[in-house]
């Protein structure tokens, strides 16, 4: 009999969920490059320095798995991108040797076409995968993330594969990140296991484009007394999540939290409504127009028009290597059940907090705070990195 691989502490999982799409491959060759070298950290608040003493564990440190029921291998995936100028031309052959080594890492999920396993059973393999992967592989943990495509908003009690997976997760002990609007743990069928578990857990949807924009724009109006009478918007966007989002089931569960986000910070439910439209042509790009109706003094009536031009991928990938770093320094400090001050990354946050990005970004400098390690902090006569941060911002 082999003799189990000895344990790392450096050494990190993440499980992706949907580990062969656009966002987790770009999110493993993101991570080669910026550890290599050979590009910078942008986009990854954890690089700044609000996290610099909080023990987040180093891009180095993370190793790469999943679950995807396609059979794309990763390096073939990251070509595409890079034809489709989502990733350098150059990138997926200087990363190739990690594009391959995760996805040697990555089994089929579930449940599949004609799949015959009760709900438990899905559960138990699903977990058993993580489990292997984390003691095969010698990791001290992993975190898993779901980025997988938009699915329906589930009818009757039974789990979505989404919430299977989040179960799988809880099972295997790990902290668990929905990226998607999809159920995950907003399952109710979930929440005793959620609470019992002990486990960090963060979500959902992320805020990376459109979302994200109004969540700056919607507390402006609000703080300057205009009124707003109504907010429309138009989503362009291919690939796999445009296919996903052109079932009107899928596209109604997006929406609901870029209306929510609104609604929150307004105060008011303005006139209006999202649309979602799939142009395969643009593949991992998406336009994203608004148009806003404000009254300001005297009732005169104004207009604010916004384009959001950018690609999804390129835009989620670095808040998904900060997730997963967080959610692991958050667990490795005892945290537990929802990490509301994670709400900067979603459009529908999990716990209670604040809806303007403003508000949630100060959230997050007090996460940073709680993450910091005795020892970690400022020295002697140094000022908290809050103040340092509000310094630099002057």
């Amino acid at each position: 009999m082999s003799a189990e691989p000895s344990v790392s502490p450096s050494r990190i999982g993440v499980w992706l969920i949907g580990a062969r799409g656009s966002v987790a491959t770009t999110a493993v060759a993101g991570c080669a490059a910026v550890t290599a070298g050979l590009h910078p950290p942008t986009g990854m608040v954890t690089e700044t320095g609000l996290f610099q003493d909080a023990g987040l564990p180093p891009l180095s440190s993370l190793v790469f798995g999943g679950h995807d029921v396609v059979d794309c291998p990763l390096p073939k995936r990251a070509e595409s991108l890079a034809a489709g100028g989502v990733l350098p031309h150059d990138l997926p052959s200087a990363v190739s040797a990690e594009l391959a080594a995760a996805d040697r890492e990555i089994r089929i999920g579930g449940p599949l076409r004609g799949d015959t396993r009760s709900e438990d059973e899905l559960i138990a393999d699903l977990s058993r995968d993580i489990r292997d992967f984390v003691r095969l592989g010698g990791l001290s943990g992993a975190v898993v993330v779901n980025v997988a495509s938009t699915e329906p908003v589930p009818e009757g009690d039974a789990l979505p594969a989404s919430s299977l997976y989040a179960a799988a997760a809880l099972r295997a002990g790990c902290p668990y990140v929905n990226f998607t609007p999809s159920m995950g743990l907003h399952h109710p069928r979930l929440a005793a296991r959620a609470a019992a578990s002990g486990l960090p857990y963060a979500g959902r949807d992320g805020k990376t484009g459109q979302t994200l924009l109004r969540s700056v724009l919607g507390p402006m109006f609000a703080q300057r007394a205009l009124t707003v009478r109504a907010w429309s918007g138009t989503n362009l966007l291919g690939g796999g999540d445009g296919a996903a989002l052109a079932d009107p089931a899928a596209a109604a569960a997006k929406n609901a939290g870029k209306e929510r986000a609104l609604a929150d910070t307004l105060g008011t439910v303005p006139q209006g409504e999202t649309h979602i439209d799939d142009v395969p042509s643009l593949g991992d790009w998406k336009t994203a127009w608004d148009h806003i109706a404000f009254d300001g003094f005297l009732g005169t009536r104004m207009v604010l028009q916004t384009t959001w031009q950018g690609c999804d991928s390129s835009l989620a990938a670095p808040l998904i290597l900060d997730l997963a770093r967080l959610m692991a320094r958050a667990h490795e400090a005892g945290l537990s059940g929802p990490v509301g001050e994670l709400g900067f990354y979603f459009k529908d946050p999990l716990g209670e907090g604040p809806a303007a990005l403003g508000e949630q970004y100060a959230e997050l400098v007090h996460l940073a705070g709680r993450l910091r390690a005795p020892g970690r902090g400022p020295g002697a006569g140094e000022r908290p990195i809050e103040d340092r941060l509000a310094g630099e911002r002057r």
